[in-house]
């Protein structure tokens, strides 16, 4: 999930991908939370990412992201939801996003 957006599976994230082509992307990140219940685990995360298109000025969000993972059987976690919050930072243009 992202701000704006209707919630969107994986397809529509892979055809949002495929149009950041080009961009180069720079992050950092820092867990706020981890909890594990069972088979279910959350991650509350601080994130600020800078993306630069080839020919222009470079763009910087932060904000926080809730990710959900799932245990299968097998013992490996899968991520189950994601949801961004990410936001220009202050004298920033917004970021293209995956559509």
């Amino acid at each position: 999930m992202v701000p704006g957006r209707e919630p969107f599976g994986k397809e529509a994230f892979a055809e949002g991908s495929r149009q950041l082509a080009g961009l180069t992307i720079d992050g950092s990140s820092e867990i706020v939370e981890l909890k594990i219940q069972d088979d279910w685990a959350w991650i509350r995360t601080r994130i600020k990412v800078t993306i630069t298109p080839p020919t222009g000025k470079p763009n910087v969000r932060s904000g926080y992201t809730l990710t959900i993972l799932r245990k299968n059987v097998d013992g490996a976690w899968v991520l189950a939801r994601d949801a961004n919050l990410l936001a220009p930072e202050s004298g920033g243009s917004p970021a293209p996003q995956p559509s």
